[in-house]
């Protein structure tokens, strides 16, 4: 019945009826929001239908043409112009979403005439959010910092700029390419700011433990490094050692987030070792972190997020990577698998995403899976001997000796790949 009835109803009468719906919507909104004692605001219920419906009439009327609707929307912008003037010579402030959102439904017909009825339905829907939310984001703005911009700013330079327009072919006997290198670094800052955007989101709520999950996913050694200094300000031990366990336990999965990424067959080889690493880490953390104190300290104080995100650092990390991956490559041709080994046990006192990512990028002919898993295993748990160094030289004599230790029983187990 519903089919037949469709039958009986023009494809222009419907279309009439939606442009009708969406613009009266926003009218009804614009309506809404003037004041009882303003001297002036354009539109309400009946001139935003009536836009809508001039801007899907000149496009019925032009049969496709796109002069005749452009003439309008320009006629009616210079209408719309006129009104905004005549708001700012009077003595209140006046916006321009009113003016701008009259023009938003002169196009918005014009959609639906040209079937776009999903988009037409979006951009009103997203239209009335904006207008409604107009006291949120208002106050949203006075509280993000220009830094925070500027750092939004940089990432969409790294992932949306940059990233397009680099050349995704392989160059040299190393297959290097320049495209895949560039998606390291896109990958590893995603993690970075996504897990440092968490953090400034729940500041102040989540204390010493949500700090150290979230720094261990863009960087445990340097979670691990705050969290030694700051042990020494207060007498937490197992807060604190545990905390660093934590934050490798989620360097783990970090890696496996970019071996997902980067090579299926190293993630079928190392993943389920590295989840059981990740669990243990993660679990054996937090039960370290709940024994009692002999001091008996309470609430556990939150760490300043520090923004990971920098172009420097950004260009640093794809020349490491570059360098990792000739490094890694005549390593192996005049080394051997056992220099490339050692190559991996060197490689844990620095960051070690460049020189795994390295092995993720290679050719599995370049890189055979086994050597380049055994690698990764080796130069992850000389990464977390080299942070149980650090938090023995930099924390407290408590809190260094706990994380020494934790982490250097990880260090052990992280072998346990190399004979899987």
């Amino acid at each position: 019945m519903g089919n037949t009835l469709i039958q009986y109803i023009p494809k222009q009468g419907a279309q009439i009826v939606l442009v009708l719906f969406l613009s009266f919507l926003v009218g009804l909104q614009r309506e809404e929001q003037k004041a009882p004692n303003e001297p002036y605001r354009f539109g309400g219920v009946r001139s935003f239908p009536l836009l809508g419906l001039l801007g899907y009439a000149l496009c019925l009327v032009s049969g496709g043409n796109l002069v005749l609707p452009g003439i309008g929307l320009a006629v009616v912008g210079v209408f719309l112009w006129q009104s905004y003037r005549h708001k700012l010579e009077g003595s209140l402030p006046a916006g321009m979403t009113t003016e701008l959102s009259a023009l938003l439904i002169y196009v918005i017909g014009a959609l639906v005439w040209r079937e776009q009825y999903w988009v037409a339905t979006t951009l009103t829907v997203l239209g009335l959010a904006l207008l409604e939310l107009k006291t949120a984001l208002e106050s949203m703005a006075k509280r993000v910092p220009g830094q925070e911009i500027l750092t939004i700013t940089k990432f969409l330079l790294l992932t949306a700029v940059i990233l397009p327009v680099v050349p995704n072919r392989t160059f040299g006997p190393m297959a290097f390419n320049p495209f895949k290198t560039w998606l390291v670094v896109v990958a590893v800052s995603a993690i970075s700011y996504g897990s440092y955007l968490l953090q400034v989101l729940t500041k102040g709520r989540g204390g010493i433990l949500l700090a150290a999950i979230l720094g261990g996913a863009y960087s445990s050694t340097l979670a691990t490094v705050v969290l030694a200094r700051r042990g020494r300000e207060q007498d937490r031990p197992h807060l604190y050692s545990g905390c660093m366990l934590v934050a490798s336990g989620v360097m783990y999965l970090r890696l496996l987030a970019l071996l997902a990424i980067f090579n299926h067959p190293l993630l079928h080889r190392l993943g389920l070792a590295f989840l059981i690493l990740a669990a243990v880490a993660i679990l054996g953390g937090l039960l370290w972190t709940r024994l009692p104190e002999h001091n008996g300290a309470g609430v556990q104080p939150a760490l300043e997020p520090k923004n990971p995100l920098e172009l420097s650092a950004a260009f640093l990390f794809a020349a490491l990577f570059v360098a990792m991956l000739f490094i890694t490559h005549y390593a192996l041709i005049y080394l051997g698998k056992s220099g490339l080994f050692a190559l991996a046990g060197v490689m844990g006192v620095t960051d070690v995403d460049p020189f795994i990512l390295s092995l993720a990028a290679s050719s599995a002919a370049a890189t055979p899976i086994a050597v380049a898993g055994g690698a990764i295993a080796i130069a992850a748990a000389s990464n977390n001997l080299i942070k149980g160094i650090y938090a023995f030289s930099i924390g407290d004599r408590r809190t260094g000796i706990q994380g020494l230790a934790l982490l250097a029983a990880l260090a052990l187990v992280g072998l346990l790949p190399l004979f899987l």
